[in-house]
């Protein structure tokens, strides 16, 4: 049956002008002009009876009916690339594409992919950090690592572990190496940031949890990632609040100490993530039982490392936790 819908490249030259909201833009992307991919748009308005795009100088804006045919079209567009995918790369059964945030991946990931290929030799993985390399947005990806509180739309998504945020220092801020004798009103905060101007309130919160209103937040070094507020401390700058599983190896080998033994749990977490309309792959299976598996031993290694230590950590108020403690989006 011949089906009756407009031609394939007004609905992708429509697809692209209204993901940039730019004619220019768009003509870049599809390598034509920019009054080509305005006729085109024009003419599919005319054959659908709808405006899809309100036109202003330089933007434009999409309808409810455009918003309609846009998301429509990117979840096609999506299942035939996958599609296609699969067709071009039958003899690359064993790879696997993961995005993860960079310093989870860093400081995580990576540490552990030796095990992951003593396991599973025949497991070749292709691991990006970008984060605009979405799942809903790249047909390229089997499988992500996400941040957050586990809503995603059109997404399934499954629980791997909870943040623990510490105050970890490099030993030489330590008077004496005792963990109680530090002046926090001396030494600079390391703080990550969440946008350009606003902190992310993981100091705040721990220093709630730890009954100290005796320090100035205000002041301090800002960082856009974890990864260089981490290394900072490393080197002596100041001290930071970090998730303890970042932070695990800088414990061990004693370049970073921990600050009091006062945890608190972000209320937002690591997640495995995949597409609802994708049939679980064994490799995707694979790498996620393995990531389920790395997690215990992580869980019993921090059990293990308390127990020798002897510290007992204080119990916090969950008034004092917050939803917003990402430092990798």
């Amino acid at each position: 049956m011949k089906r009756r819908m407009p031609t394939l490249n007004a609905l992708k030259v429509f697809e692209v002008a209204a993901a940039h909201g730019n004619f220019t833009r768009a003509a870049d992307v599809l390598n034509v002009t920019q009054s080509a991919v305005s006729r085109q748009v024009r003419q599919l308005e005319e054959q659908l009876g709808e405006e899809l795009l309100h036109r202003y100088h330089h933007r434009l804006q999409l309808t409810g009916a455009g918003r309609l045919l846009l998301q429509a079209l990117q979840q096609s567009f999506d299942r035939i690339e996958l599609t296609v995918r699969s067709i071009q790369q039958k003899q690359h059964l064993n790879r696997l594409r993961v995005n993860a945030p960079p310093t989870f991946a860093m400081r995580w990931l990576l540490p552990r992919l030796s095990r992951l290929r003593e396991e599973h030799p025949q497991l070749e993985v292709t691991v990006t950090s970008a984060p605009q390399d979405t799942l809903a947005e790249s047909g390229l990806l089997d499988c992500a690592i996400r941040f957050g509180n586990g809503e995603w739309g059109n997404l399934n998504s499954s629980l791997l572990m909870h943040e623990q945020h510490i105050a970890v220092c490099a030993p030489a801020l330590l008077k004496g190496g005792n963990h109680g004798c530090i002046d926090l009103a001396s030494i600079p905060l390391l703080h990550v940031l969440a946008s350009e101007d606003k902190r992310y309130m993981t100091w705040q919160h721990w220093l709630d949890a730890a009954g100290r209103n005796d320090v100035d937040t205000h002041g301090g070094y800002e960082f856009d990632l974890l990864e260089m507020a981490i290394r900072a401390a490393v080197d002596g700058l100041g001290v930071t609040i970090a998730d303890r599983h970042m932070v695990s190896e800088e414990l061990a080998n004693h370049r970073l100490t921990q600050l009091l033994d006062v945890q608190v749990e972000g209320h937002q977490s690591y997640w495995f993530v995949t597409r609802p309309e994708q049939s679980v792959t064994p490799s995707v299976e694979l790498f996620r039982t393995w990531l389920h598996q790395e997690i215990v031993l992580c869980k019993q290694g921090a059990a293990s490392g308390n127990s020798r230590s002897g510290h007992i950590r204080d119990r916090t108020d969950p008034a004092t936790h917050s939803g917003h403690h990402s430092f990798f989006e």
